[in-house]
């Protein structure tokens, strides 16, 4: 059969090389949200207050009128991809004009807004995150570096970062401003604090998560366990609350007894062996804890990616972005995503008996692990 003169084996293989020229070409999707955040368009549109047209756009960006096209062709981009909408406005037929809106992605990049992913998304594509993809086929027939972030550096990223005080703040800043998305939902995480009066937030860097559960249960004790160089800052300017405190130390090492030990984001960053090892540190955390009145209680709360458990009108994109990110650990770091049977086997080999998974951050979810 043919179609407009063309087999179908031609039509397959066009669409073969879109399909190529698609993810050959994807960082071209990454580059152009940067730059509509450094030129801070969502806030712009957001002040606004209406459909915003390109003319009127590129004054309020205080460019010369001649990068009017270059605008128009970079939303262009970002309204195919979903970050902003356009509408035509009442004008004569002729000369109907775009006005751009938000959309809920861009609405999640305003700056002066809380949740905003804008500092993620601008540390996704910062050049040190950058450097180790350009290197990762040449790490693969290397045997020195563990990652392909050693091989672009020449440091594990937690020492890159140690040394590094610049980069570590926008690593900060983009972790703190994903931990945001929290807000969303810890006031619907009763149950899960219930009975619990002494947290460790461990991982839990600026403390934002630690911050947001004590907004909705301040009756709670929070101490937040991470690296001195990352808690630092946050020791010199601690907070007026009586409730939260900053530690520095090392999860390997030790970890602070309490009834609930917390890892947001945390656990993916790290190998099997690492995890376990993190894990047993949780057990004797809770069994230290709870040894005086001899009840058996406590439990790790878990919030990280689980492979396989979408929801079937969600799995294409989710699925994508959860193997994106399984690439992510490989290249950055030492860890991986997990399915729901991995987790356990990390669970049963730390000395825990059960768990309980709950789907409710969108890419992640809650793990509730129990000695």
């Amino acid at each position: 059969m043919e179609a407009n003169g063309k087999s179908e084996g031609a039509i397959e293989m066009f669409r073969a090389q879109a399909h190529i020229y698609k993810h050959a070409c994807n960082y071209v999707n990454s580059m152009v949200l940067a730059t509509a955040i450094q030129l801070n368009i969502p806030d712009i549109i957001h002040t606004h207050g209406k459909p915003i047209t390109i003319p009127k756009l590129v004054s309020a960006l205080k460019l010369p009128p001649h990068k009017s096209n270059a605008v128009y062709r970079l939303m262009r981009l970002l309204t195919h991809n979903g970050f902003f909408d356009s509408t035509k406005l009442n004008k004569a037929e002729e000369e109907k004009e775009d006005g751009y809106v938000l959309t809920a992605s861009s609405r999640l990049l305003l700056k002066t807004q809380i949740p905003n992913l804008s500092p993620f998304a601008l540390f996704a594509v910062h050049p040190v995150m950058l450097a180790p993809w350009k290197v990762l086929g040449d790490w693969f027939s290397r045997n020195e570096e563990s990652t392909a972030f050693e091989t672009a550096h020449g440091a594990p990223i937690w020492e890159f970062c140690d040394t590094n005080p610049k980069f570590n703040n926008v690593f900060n800043e983009g972790m703190a401003s994903d931990s945001q998305m929290m807000r969303l939902i810890v006031k619907d995480c009763g149950q899960v604090f219930e009975g619990v009066s002494t947290l460790v937030d461990v991982g839990g860097g600026t403390g934002m998560i630690a911050k947001l559960i004590l907004e909705a249960f301040p009756s709670l004790k929070c101490t937040v366990l991470d690296l001195p160089h990352v808690v630092a800052k946050q020791q010199q300017q601690q907070q007026d609350c009586e409730n939260l405190r900053f530690l520095g130390g090392n999860m390997f090492h030790s970890i602070p007894s309490a009834d609930a030990i917390m890892f947001k984001h945390i656990m993916h960053n790290w190998s099997d062996e690492e995890c376990v090892k993190i894990l047993k540190k949780c057990r004797e955390a809770i069994s230290d804890h709870n040894k005086n009145d001899g009840v058996k209680k406590g439990k790790v709360i878990i919030i990280d990616m689980v492979l396989g458990a979408e929801k079937d009108n969600e799995a294409e994109d989710i699925t994508e972005v959860k193997l994106m990110f399984d690439v992510l650990m490989m290249v950055l770091l030492t860890g991986k995503e997990r399915t729901e049977k991995e987790w356990e086997r990390l669970f049963i080999e730390s000395g825990f008996t059960h768990y309980m998974i709950t789907p409710i951050f969108g890419i992640r979810s809650l793990i509730e692990v129990f000695p």
